[in-house]
Parts: C-alpha cells; structure tokens; sequence
C-alpha cells in the first residue's frame, strides 16, 4: 500500500500581526474615514481639518472625531499649528496597508520558482549567430498577434544585439528548428539596477501551446538565479492571458495595471507590470549592466 507525501505545511498569519491588520481594516471599515484618508492622501501636504470639513461637507466634530481614529491606528500625523490642526498622510501606510492585504490573501507565500512540466521534444540553448534571422521571424510573428509589444516593426538586429544582455538570451528548437527566443535586457546601466533586467518571451506560430514558452522561461529564469539577478520584470497587454499565465506559473506577481501606457496602432493600451524576485540578494556574477559580449563597463 501507497500513500501519498504529506503536503509541505502552510506558514500561518502570526497572531499579533493579524490582530494588527485586523484594527487598520476594523478602522478603514467607515466609508467617511476612507474618503478622509483619501483626501489627505491625495493632497499631497499637511491639511488642516477645517479644509477638510469644508471638502467632504461634515461637521468639525465629525471630521476631528474621524480624524483622531485614523491617527491612532497610524494611518494620519497629526500637529498643531497653534490653533489649526493638521493632517498628514503617514507615508508608512503606503506600504504597509498593501503589505498587509498580501499577507492576509496569501500572496506573500513562496510562488513557484519556475515552469513545470516542460516538454520533452523542445530544445533550449543560447542563441547563435546563426539563430537571428529565425529570431526576427519569430519576432515578426509575434507582432501580427497584436498582443505581443508595442513595436510594429521589427528592430535591426544590430539593435537587438546591442540592447539584449549576452549571457541571457535564449533560442527553443522543436527537430532543429527554431520555434522561440527569450531575451533579458537591463533596466538601467546605473549601478544600483545591476541586477534588474526586463525579459521578453515570443513562440512562433503554429508551436503555440505545446510549451515552448514553459521551456524558454524556465530556462531564464534559472539562468537569472544563477546570474544573481534579483529582479526580472517584465510588461503583459491584458488580453495576452496566455502570456500572463506563463509569467505567473513562474513566480512573477502583478504590481499592477498601467492604465494607457502607450499609443498601439493609434489607441491607447494598458499593461500588466510584472516582476519576479529571486530568494535571496546575492549580487550578479557577471557585469549585467553590458550590452553585448566584450563590452564590459
């Protein structure tokens, strides 16, 4: 007889930081502190609450009784300025508050490190010189999707070369045949970036859905960690729900939706921000921030 592994156990919620999430949810409960924490916030300086008594049309007492309850949970700093009283945003909470619904909803817990269930019959290896004309058909390809990228022609390979990292790009054959590329670009040359890079993933037509993206991800990803890149980001159209699928089996989270971005054939696109952190900070073994091999800065 058989059984099954026993499965890894869940980390739970510490009791003192649910009874703290649970005041700041119990405080932000009232709609009127919500539209007064809203109103601080997007005043961008110290209001007095006369203002904003005047702005939501409340009473003082009103205003200063909810006043004092944001200020006691730590949402709101409050000072005198000698009869006025002002009210700040504490710039804590625009951490904390967001820290504090992903701990509750789960999503802090460790994701996935990389794709499974990769296919037998797909290939990865580093891309050649050999391997871009079949890279910019695949590219080409992608385009005519209208769901891949903003780019409505594709780059020179010269420009694709000079932008993709040299140790972080990848072609996947199906019976020798390249049928997909993935590619790590940096962010930033300063420093402090060294280990963030943007990644892009295309499959070519008529391959799509037999895990050549799973393939081509996974071995990016591994190649990121053994690289020391601690941050890989990377921008999805929303109706690309197969790319954000791939993404998120991954480990990449959603930071958040970038509501019209950019012009795309004349109409304004929005973007899912992603972004995968790698488990621990050790820095890059490899200047990361080089644009081709031979360029080190």
């Amino acid at each position: 007889m058989t059984t099954s592994p026993a499965a890894p156990p869940v980390e739970q919620l510490a009791p003192a930081d649910a009874s703290t999430y649970a005041e700041w949810f119990a405080c932000l409960a009232e709609p009127m502190r919500v539209r007064l924490l809203h109103a601080v916030a997007v005043a961008g300086r110290a209001v007095t609450v006369g203002e904003l008594t005047e702005q939501l049309g409340i009473s003082q007492s009103t205003c200063s009784h909810h006043v004092r309850r944001l200020a006691d949970v730590g949402f709101v700093h409050l000072r005198k300025d000698r009869t006025a009283t002002l009210v700040s945003v504490n710039p804590a909470c625009c951490t904390g508050l967001p820290h504090a619904a992903d701990a509750v909803m789960g999503m802090l817990a460790p994701r996935p490190c990389c794709p499974g269930d990769l296919p037998a019959d797909v290939v990865v290896r580093a891309l050649g010189p050999g391997d871009w004309a079949d890279v910019r058909r695949i590219y080409a390809e992608g385009i005519a999707t209208g769901h891949a990228t903003f780019e409505t022609a594709v780059p020179a390979r010269d420009a694709l070369d000079d932008a993709w990292l040299p140790a972080h790009r990848w072609v996947a054959e199906i019976d020798g045949r390249v049928v997909g590329f993935a590619a790590a670009r940096a962010v930033s040359p300063r420093p402090v970036y060294a280990g963030v890079a943007e990644t892009s993933v295309y499959v070519g037509e008529g391959v799509r859905g037999r895990g050549v993206g799973r393939a081509l991800l996974h071995r990016q990803v591994d190649a990121a960690d053994g690289a020391g890149l601690w941050t890989l980001q990377t921008s999805v159209f929303p109706e690309n729900r197969a790319g954000l699928a791939l993404h998120r089996s991954a480990g990449f989270r959603t930071l958040g939706l970038r509501e019209r971005i950019g012009r795309h054939h004349g109409v304004w696109r929005d973007t899912v921000f992603l972004e995968r952190r790698r488990a621990d900070d050790r820095a890059p073994t490899e200047p990361v921030a080089d644009r081709r091999a031979g360029s080190a800065v």
